[in-house]
């Protein structure tokens, strides 16, 4: 099976993948890098089109889409984790590159990069699996009825961790018919190994990208584990032993049920999307000993702890080249592009998703720092009014702290959670956007370092 075909398109790795390496390659990304950029606007006009019809016509073409990228699990056993690891790498220009990260998928991580001319490559992937006959809310009969592909996949592939990963809440229309298989590297695969010594430069650093968030998970065999629930502001606890939103939620959805019955979890693991498996650390400095690179770890606790200090980094580099620092970019999951951050002078600031956790970090950021003249906030539409959920109006009223403009940028608030066609909306709009310098010069590596070194919950440091 080709690689491609086997992993989500639309999925955190895979998407920061494409917006790493088509900006390292002097390109954008319309449409979030899936179609060429003249039918950008056809697929627009076809989206908004999506817009205007029925709640349930929306949702089940919404979920129609996970279904047409997920694979049959007779072919689970087909998936091999060396052409997964070829198809990564051979996004990237073929020349040197002073950092190499490996690990934790981050989009803040992925404008640290492009600053300082670095590639990175993921340690986990999205493989979903096509199912049929299981409710969104019935977790035990989705681990039922992918448990053999799971064994299939794991089987043919012995450097690889299943995390199985079922989320009601704020993925509810995409496991309609799939699964979620999260695979993540134990060790470097053979072609993660030979572009590092190949790509990386002379004296160049190695770093491992860990982010430590961790959920409870269900062991169901061998390097395969299954967590119910992920990364949102349902809390761990709403999703095993529910609660008056987790009631609030299904009964909008018109469940039969008002709590989840989830596999009793038996420990703690990497978070399926977000988190790094310790594994991969202890293998990259087993190669880093033996080839004699030099190998630092940047770790962190949550996906957007990144992304002030990344912020503050670009907005102290426009100031020391003379360009004006009063634009900021909000950005969300997949909706980001740091060649449009850099051509308009915007400071990128990544938000994980739309709820009113990450709207609550993005305003302690505001609250610390010098006022913007133009802030503009992109919404990745989920198409699920899932449980914390900001509405469209609360992100206006946190843009309206700019001194002179603040908007959401491409995006229809009256068609928000399910505004899908500001996945391609988004990036028109960034066009429009006058641009205020070329592109520059990379960045040291130094200054990256000194700028994330000392903030509260991250570090860089040398292994070893």
């Amino acid at each position: 099976m080709k690689a491609a075909g086997s992993v989500a398109a639309c999925d955190s790795a895979t998407g920061m993948l494409r917006a790493l390496s088509r900006f390292l390659q002097g390109r954008d990304i319309p449409a979030l890098g899936q179609v060429p950029a003249a039918f950008e606007s056809p697929l627009s006009g076809l989206l908004g089109a999506l817009n205007r019809l029925p709640t349930p016509v929306q949702e089940n073409v919404y979920a129609l889409s996970g279904w047409a990228e997920a694979i049959p699990p007779r072919r689970a056993g087909e998936v091999r984790s060396e052409a997964l690891a070829e198809w990564i790498t051979g996004h990237y220009p073929r020349r040197r590159y002073p950092v190499i990260f490996v690990g934790s998928a981050n989009g803040a991580l992925v404008h640290l990069a492009a600053a300082i001319d670095a590639a990175w490559l993921p340690q986990t992937l999205l493989v979903p699996v096509r199912r049929h006959g299981v409710a969104p809310d019935d977790p035990c009969g989705d681990l039922d009825a992918a448990r053999d592909a799971g064994h299939a996949l794991l089987a043919a592939n012995p450097g690889l961790a299943l995390h199985h990963m079922h989320d009601p809440n704020k993925d509810r229309l995409m496991i309609a018919g799939m699964t979620c298989f999260r695979v993540k590297w134990l060790r470097l695969p053979a072609p993660y190994r030979r572009f590092i010594l190949d790509h990386l430069a002379p004296g160049g650093r190695l770093v491992a990208v860990d982010c430590t968030l961790s959920r409870p998970t269900t062991t169901v065999e061998d390097r395969y584990v299954f967590q119910f629930g992920a990364l949102s502001d349902a809390t761990a606890e709403e999703y095993h032993q529910g609660g008056p939103r987790v009631a609030g939620l299904l009964a909008r959805y018109g469940a039969p049920v008002r709590h989840w019955d989830p596999p009793a979890p038996d420990g703690e693991s990497p978070e399926a999307e977000w988190g790094l498996h310790p594994a991969l650390l202890d293998d990259l400095a087993a190669f880093a000993r033996r080839d004699r690179l030099h190998l630092d770890v940047l770790r962190f606790d949550t996906p957007q702890r990144l992304s002030p200090a990344v912020a503050d980094l670009c907005r102290e580099a426009y100031a020391e080249r003379g360009v004006p620092t009063g634009r900021l970019l909000v950005e969300s999951f997949l909706l980001l592009d740091p060649r449009q951050a850099l051509r308009t002078g915007s400071v990128p600031y990544w938000t994980v998703f739309g709820t009113e956790a990450c709207r609550a970090g993005l305003e302690e950021y505001l609250d610390g720092t010098e006022p913007y003249d133009e802030i503009r906030v992109l919404l990745f539409n989920h198409g699920t009014e899932s449980i914390g959920l900001a509405r469209a109006e609360d992100w206006r009223r946190t843009a309206a702290r700019a001194r002179k403009i603040g908007v959401l940028t491409g995006v229809d608030a009256a068609a928000c959670p399910r505004d899908f066609a500001s996945l391609v909306r988004s990036h028109q709009a960034l066009s429009r956007i006058r641009t205020r310098w070329p592109l520059p010069l990379p960045q040291g590596v130094d200054a990256a370092v000194e700028a994330l070194t000392g903030r509260d919950e991250i570090s860089w440091s040398q292994v070893g």
